[in-house]
């Protein structure tokens, strides 16, 4: 019984340690999403221009950032 909740508190806080990383989780995916979008906004830039080699490159980088 004392191992049982040994463990369960050693569970219980154990999950709780890790609720302070989510804002870094957070910033981190903002900060992907932001470089993505800067991508996006130069791949279609060059689409428009013309040069759609440089806009497949750019919006596949974009898109490889989301892969892994």
């Amino acid at each position: 019984m004392k191992i049982l909740a040994l463990f369960l508190s050693i569970l219980l806080f154990s999950s709780s340690a890790f609720a302070g990383s989510c804002p870094m989780m957070a910033k981190s995916v903002d900060a992907k999403i932001a470089e993505a979008q800067k991508l996006k906004d130069a791949g279609m830039k060059a689409h428009d221009s013309g040069d759609h080699a440089q806009s497949e490159e750019l919006l596949g980088k974009a898109l490889g950032m989301f892969k892994g």
